[in-house]
């Protein structure tokens, strides 16, 4: 390493000296017919050839090397930047060969620099590293969970090694293969043949390739099928099912109208929308809780009540998680502002509040690329179901990838189904006489025609 550094400098000082000698050189062949005219009047005056050139010379030289010896600080600087540049290469080398304590507390003679990253390293390191592709059968984004039954099999073998697993997504396979050859991951966890798992592992890592041909069973898969199948399904969701109406006759739809009737005002919704959306979310069950992690009326996730603003002690308090979802969808109102039809606009929020802005806009981009409007549901929806298919989902211009597209289109018809339904119920005002959301009965009896009051 020295001496490649101690060649660079060299090589860097030899031709910046040769460009500054020759800037000085053109200076003098610009002066040179100056200096044979003196040349000439020397010799016509009695002066010999020697006396005539030395005038001459001493010119040449000036113009040749005075420039070198002006930027002397620029050649100090270059040496004393090599000088450093060598010395910590030095130590830097030392270094590596002095026993290393890791954050775990083992000590090592050196920390590992090579390619030869097996399952010890990785076990050391804490982290297994998968590359796959977007699928059903492998691997994609649901509710900010991530499914499909090669990554929860991955997942469960990352379980086994004691490590976290990263998973990261490729275009096609022949970037997986390029990037396992070069080291960037430790295994492919995608079907690449029908021998065992199906996965490759990393030519170096034969370690690894042990401990998973030991480890997977043929009838995992189907395991992992089931568990997906289960979080998929209506069960795995913890809620108490209410009536879609408290009270038709009533006008009553729910113990939160007051709530819904105020916060839909903020964003301009009609409060009935509003509450068509809740009912599909939670059927109005305030402690509603789905297996990704969504809870309350609205379904909120953790990491998103963060992002609202809303506390996790409060994610369940029926007001604050109706009032954090109306600040989502107007997150929401103004991400698709490119949509000015209020109405097209609106089934665009609901189905991006369902199954994610980034896969609706692919959805939208694909409707652009094959000539639809992609402002208008009915062009987009086919498109939003087609991310369920590998020619959708595998198009260059789709950017997140596989989608249960079918759930986010049977999300927007069910609510503009209910709210259609509900767009019978009269609109209350909202006075002081609702607490807690609950609707209160009058506290004055209605008086009788022609009565008589002192």
């Amino acid at each position: 390493m020295r001496i490649a550094y101690l060649i660079l400098l060299l090589a860097l000082l030899t031709w910046k000296g040769y460009r500054t000698w020759q800037r000085g050189r053109t200076a003098w062949l610009h002066d040179r017919e100056q200096c044979r005219s003196l040349e000439e009047y020397l010799l016509g005056n009695g002066a010999t050839r020697r006396e005539a050139l030395r005038p001459f010379l001493r010119h040449a030289l000036q113009r040749a090397f005075t420039p070198l010896l002006r930027q002397w600080k620029l050649w100090l600087a270059v040496a004393m930047l090599g000088l450093l540049v060598w010395t910590v290469s030095g130590c830097t080398q030392k270094k590596q060969q002095e026993p290393v304590q890791t954050p775990w507390g083992e000590i090592a003679d050196t920390i590992p620099t090579d390619d030869d990253f097996d399952l010890d390293d990785i076990q050391r390191n804490g982290e297994l590293i998968a590359l796959t592709l977007t699928g059903p059968e492998t691997y994609y984004d649901y509710h900010g969970r991530h499914l499909g039954a090669q990554y929860l099999l991955c997942q469960r073998f990352a379980d086994k090694l004691g490590v976290g697993l990263r998973m990261e997504v490729c275009r096609d396979s022949a970037e997986m293969l390029r990037r396992l050859g070069d080291g960037e991951a430790d295994l492919i966890c995608y079907p690449m043949s029908k021998k065992g798992s199906g996965w490759m592992v990393g030519a170096d890592k034969e370690d690894l390739q042990h401990e998973l041909d030991k480890w997977y069973k043929p009838s995992m898969l189907a395991d992992v099928k089931k568990e997906e199948e289960f979080l998929l399904s209506n069960k795995a969701v913890r809620r108490r099912v209410f009536s879609p109406m408290l009270n038709r006759a009533g006008g009553v739809i729910s113990h939160y109208d007051s709530y819904l009737q105020r916060y839909a005002q903020t964003i301009r919704w009609d409060w009935r929308l509003l509450a068509a959306q809740c009912y599909q979310e939670s059927t109005f069950d305030p402690q509603a809780r789905s297996w990704a992690g969504a809870c309350g009326l609205m379904q909120i996730m953790p990491g998103t009540a963060d992002h609202l603003g809303l506390a996790r002690s409060d994610i369940f308090d029926p007001e604050k998680n109706i009032a954090a979802a109306v600040r989502y969808i107007a997150e929401l109102e103004t991400a698709f502002s490119d949509i000015h039809v209020r109405s097209e606009r609106t089934k665009f929020v609901l189905a991006a509040y369902n199954g994610g802005s980034f896969h609706i806009r692919d959805a939208m981009a694909l409707a652009q690329k094959n000539g639809r409007n992609a402002t208008l549901w009915r062009d987009v929806e086919p498109y939003v179901l087609g991310l369920a298919r590998p020619e959708f989902y595998n198009d260059p211009v789709v950017k997140n990838g596989y989608m249960r597209g079918s759930e986010t289109v049977d999300y927007v018809r069910r609510i503009h189904e209910r709210w259609d339904g509900y767009r019978g119920v009269r609109t209350p005002r909202v006075s002081s006489s609702s607490v807690n959301g609950i609707p209160q009965k009058a506290k004055h009896e209605r008086k009788q025609k022609y009565q008589i009051t002192e």
